[in-house]
């Protein structure tokens, strides 16, 4: 007769709870993912707005402005009617030529900061800086080119 080969129930559980850690340990390096995911995507989307509104102003030669909202994070295209938010979690500054902002109506610190692309390639210039925790990123748009950029380092 042949011995029967096999595992014990004792080798199974110790696979088991290998697993299970293995798992755990996995888990919570992909939520801590998310937040980086979540930022570059909406960094993406900010300056896909930006960019949007420089191709606009360069094609039909009417200037077009990127407005960001800071009572309530979110951002417009001036030519569309449609708001987009930000993610509540997610800090929005904007730094902006003075005639571009407008201050908050009910006097907190919030306002309107708009950044103006116009039909020869420039604009008014301006910085957007999101931050969420630990997670910076940071748009600048050149005031002579209108060229945007997305980069992760402070200011």
């Amino acid at each position: 007769m042949k011995p029967q080969q096999g595992f014990t129930l004792l080798e199974l559980i110790i696979v088991l709870v290998i697993s299970v850690l293995g798992f755990a340990a996995l888990g919570t390096n992909i939520s801590s993912g998310n937040q980086t995911t979540k930022i570059q995507a909406t960094a993406r989307d900010i300056a896909s707005a930006l960019r949007y509104a420089h191709g606009q102003a360069l094609m039909t030669r009417i200037p077009a402005s990127v407005t960001i909202s800071l009572d309530d994070n979110s951002y417009r295209i001036n030519d569309r009617d449609k708001v987009y938010r930000f993610p509540g979690e997610i800090e929005v500054s904007v730094t902006v030529a003075q005639e571009e902002f407008s201050a908050s109506s009910n006097g907190g610190e919030g306002g309107e900061g708009s950044i103006r692309f116009f039909s020869d390639g420039s604009s008014t210039g301006g910085r957007v800086i999101l931050k969420w925790g630990k997670q910076i990123r940071r748009l600048d748009v050149n005031w002579i080119t209108g060229e945007v950029k997305i980069s992760d380092t402070p200011a």
